[in-house]
Formats: C-alpha cells, structure tokens, sequence
C-alpha cells in the first residue's frame, strides 16, 4: 500500500513541475518584445503569416544588411516574395533557402548563409508561439559568438488569455512538448551540430 501511495506521490510531483513548466514556457513566450537593434542580418522563418512581410519591412528600413528568407518553397520565385519598388530598396541583399523543411533544418541552413557572410548578429522573425523553440535550436546550432534577437510575429490562433482559449492552449501545449524535446536532445548532442565559424 505505502509503494502505491510513493508512485501516486510521484507521479503529483511530476505533475506538478509539468504545469509549472508548461505555465513559465506560456509566460516567456508572450514576454517576447521587438527590440528597435540594427543587426548583419534579418532572418525569416517562412511558414507562418505575416513573418516574410515584416522582414520585408524591416529589411526596406535598413535594419539590416541581409535578408534571408529561409524554408521557402521551392516553387517561389525570389520576385513573388520581394517586389521591387522604385525609391525602394533593392532586393540585391536577400537570399532564398529553399532545401530545409522543419526548424533544425532551418537552422542548419540559416547557418550556410551566416557563416558564409561572417555574420555576427541576427533578428530572428517567426510567430510567437514558435519562437521559444526556434530560439533553442538557434542557439545550438549557431556558434556561440552569433547574438540573436527574437522578433516574434503574432498569429491570430494565439490568444494572450490563452488559459480561456482552447485553440491557444492546444497550440502552446504542442509547442511545449517539442521544445521539451529539443532541450532533451541537445543535452545528448550539444557540440555535435555546432562546428564553430570556420567556412
């Protein structure tokens, strides 16, 4: 009886440090703020809306040198995402990656391009509730000398009052686990995917 009463103690305590878990990641992830930082370069993460649009905005104010636009299908064209404008900026800084399919790779290629350039600061553009996540795999996948700044984009399915909104709940829950994942792996693999800025 005292063994069921152990499991049944532990598995609250789990519990317990899960939802508190769960609660911190939902507070972090809505503490992302844009911060007004010129950086080498802009890098977007496609998929989601309004995220190519507001690093074309951004890119067109001079924010950065570079933009790349990253996970682009591989059908788009370079002039169906950026239109040239007359009084404009040109379009001579942005670059298509259009291999990666999910954030690590995403990252991976993202890091061609950055070390390539000799990169040393990024704005990171993705939804808001992806950022956390992106963030992480950045971080382990960038060398350790590259500043990344999160500039979330907000989605219309993420509601702030997320705890009254099923649909956001559901959304940041799955996000959660993934991240959890994540931290997992690269406990197990931290230097493996960074291999340092060398060419």
């Amino acid at each position: 009886m005292s063994f069921i009463k152990g499991i049944t103690f532990l598995l609250f305590l789990f519990l317990l440090v899960a939802v508190g878990l769960f609660v911190d990641f939902a507070y972090q992830t809505f503490s992302f703020r844009p911060r007004d930082t010129k950086t080498d370069a802009i890098v977007v993460l496609t998929g989601g809306r309004g995220r190519v649009e507001e690093g074309i905005k951004l890119y067109r104010e001079h924010r950065a040198v570079w933009l790349f636009l990253i996970g682009v299908d591989p059908s788009v064209r370079k002039a169906d995402l950026f239109r040239e404008s007359r009084g404009q900026r040109g379009g001579e800084g942005v670059y298509l990656e259009k291999v990666s399919r999910n954030t690590l790779e995403n990252a991976l290629q993202a890091k061609e391009f950055i070390v390539r350039k000799k990169i040393g600061s990024i704005k990171l553009i993705t939804s808001r509730y992806h950022m956390k996540r992106a963030i992480l795999i950045f971080e382990n996948v960038l060398p350790k000398n590259i500043a990344i700044y999160p500039h979330p984009v907000d989605s219309k399915n993420l509601k702030e009052e997320w705890w009254s909104h099923r649909g956001s709940t559901r959304l940041l829950l799955g996000e959660f686990y993934k991240y959890c994942l994540f931290r997992a792996f690269f406990l197990f693999a931290p230097g493996e995917l960074r291999s340092g800025p060398a060419s």
